[in-house]
Order: structure tokens, then sequence, then C-alpha cells
């Protein structure tokens, strides 16, 4: 049974506008099809996450994926997101040389690839950056607390936030996103407590990921997932937080393994 969803498209002032009136639901997605079932299911954004280094290609860290891979995708996405907010990751590399590169590069993606926003990873030390890449007229959403393109130098994908002076730091990376103008901030793997604080402290939407109960749902404004890990689909185990609404993983599987019994269970110059 399909669910109609009106296809009036989301914009950053709509997904502003959600705080402290309506959750904000987002998804991951990277090709054309999942593109078109997220939306059709009335996901209101659709992330194009470097996470489909590890999702798509295998990869252990977000850190391979390149601008063109991050670009393809992203042009796939673009056209199969008639109604949901579409925004890329910038990927490593892309953002942290020089304000006028991130400019340059996260333009790439509302030139080349329909995006209608970026996201990037950093608070504090990025602040000056985001504000550059807003003045340039392009929406971005930040991204704090674990990093993952900064997973060696965290020590890995662990909960932040825990002690006295991480939580002033991922404070005080809220609030510099904030004044550099950024629509959003994700929250990811962030203390539950400390992901409510800044939920309550900030006057733009928080996006939780692993941030507290429901995958901070509870604690944030809305929540993300890799919709991969939501459905099921993930190679090995989804991470505790995400609670999958679906496992097709399995079915997939089987669906496959019954064409190959047909196929291989065939005689040659059998019935034609």
């Amino acid at each position: 049974m399909s669910t109609h969803v009106e296809l009036k498209k989301v914009t950053v002032p709509q997904i502003r506008a959600k705080k402290g009136k309506e959750k904000i639901a987002c998804l991951t997605a990277y090709d054309y099809p999942m593109a078109r079932w997220c939306d059709e299911a009335g996901v209101d954004l659709i992330l194009v996450g470097d996470s489909l280094a590890n999702v798509i290609y295998g990869e252990t860290t977000t850190l391979p994926v390149t601008m063109e891979i991050m670009l393809a995708h992203t042009r796939a996405v673009s056209r199969g997101a008639k109604r949901a907010l579409v925004v890329a990751d910038l990927p490593f590399l892309s953002y942290q040389i020089s304000k006028e590169e991130a400019i340059r590069n996260a333009g790439r993606f509302l030139k080349e690839s329909g995006a209608e926003a970026i996201k990037l990873e950093g608070g504090l030390e990025m602040e000056e950056t985001i504000a550059a890449i807003v003045r340039a007229g392009i929406p971005v959403m930040a991204h704090i607390g674990l990093t993952p393109q900064s997973v060696h130098a965290l020590g890995g994908f662990k909960i932040q936030g825990k002690t006295p002076s991480e939580r002033d730091v991922i404070l005080e990376n809220a609030r510099a996103v904030e004044r550099a103008g950024a629509f959003s901030v994700v929250l990811e793997c962030v203390e539950s407590a400390l992901s409510l604080e800044v939920t309550r402290t900030l006057s733009i939407p928080t996006i939780g990921i692993g941030a507290g109960p429901n995958s901070g749902q509870d604690s944030a404004d809305g929540q993300i997932l890799v919709t991969h890990d939501l459905l099921g689909l993930t190679e090995g185990k989804a991470p505790k937080f995400v609670e999958p609404t679906g496992q097709f993983r399995a079915p997939l599987i089987e669906a496959i393994q019954a064409y190959v019994t047909r196929t291989k269970g065939t005689p040659i110059g059998g019935s034609w």
C-alpha cells in the first residue's frame, strides 16, 4: 500500500521553522531508488552522507571518499528526491585546507549535483569556514560530537560528552556553529543529557544520531540514521542505537538464491 505525500519541496527555512514544533525525520540515501523511496515515505531531509564509503564501498572509515564520488551519488539522489531537502556531506580534506577551497567545493554540490545544502564536521575550529560558506549563499548543516572524519584523533567511535571538559567543548562547539549561521546541527553520539541541554540552548534544530534514547529522538529536534542500518541491510551488526524497523537483508538473499536455484535447475534445451 502506498501513502500519497504532497510533492511540495522542503526548504531550509522550513527545516529551521520546525524547531520546537515538529520532529524532523532525516535519513541517508546514496542512489536514485533509495532517494525515491525516502521521498515517498515522507522523509523531511535526505543526507548523501560520506558514510557511503562504508555502506556502498566497504571501507572501514569515511576518509577515502572523494569529491567526485560524492558528487556522482548526490546527482543521483537529487534526481530522486522531488520533495525532501537534499544535503550533501563535504568529504575529508575538501573544506579543511582553506575557506576558499571550502566555498568552492560546497558550491560544486549546489551547482553540479543539485544538492540544496551541505554538511561539514567540526565546531569552533570550523566557525569561520561555516560563516564564509553561508555568506556565499550556501546553507550549512553542522556536525559535532562524534565526528567520523576525526576518528583517529578521537581514538575510535565512542560516546562524547561524558566528562566535564568534553561537555564544555561540545557546548562551545554548538554555540560556534550557530553563531556561524548553520541552519541545523547533527549531534552524533553525544551523551543524552548534554544533547538535551544543547537542544534547549540553541535556536537552530538539533538532529540526533546515537545521542540518547531512540537514537537522540528524545533529546533532539530530529533524528537521522543510515537507511541501510534502519532497514536491516547492514553488513554485520548495526549500531545498538538504531532499532531497525525492518530486516530486509535475509529476504533479499533468499530471493536471489531462488533465482540461482531456478536458473541452475533449468536443463539446457528444456522447455522453451
